[in-house]
């Protein structure tokens, strides 16, 4: 699944509800789930990490799509490598 089709599909899927629940409420589900990934990264087994991925992910699109933001079109900033130096890989000091 592209980027994009994984807004259109958490659009489809939980649009209203993401509406309903409003932009705080929706960084502070964001921010549980990247806390919930930190701990899989840590300990938890491959399924329990490619979960918690699949969850940011998902809340990243809810996020974007409240706001309307295109991720297809804003990851284009790292389409050739570093956004700051241009390079690939980075050259930043």
């Amino acid at each position: 699944m592209d980027i994009a089709a994984l807004q259109d599909v958490i659009e489809r899927t939980y649009g209203n509800r993401d509406r309903t629940r409003g932009v705080p409420s929706t960084v502070a589900w964001l921010c549980e789930e990247v806390g919930e990934l930190a701990q899989a990264v840590r300990k938890g087994t491959p399924d329990q990490q490619a979960h918690e991925f699949a969850d940011v992910l998902a809340w990243v699109a809810t996020l974007a799509n409240q706001m309307g933001i295109d991720l297809t079109a804003a990851i284009r900033r790292y389409a050739n490598g570093c956004p700051r130096c241009g390079s690939l890989p980075c050259t930043c000091p």
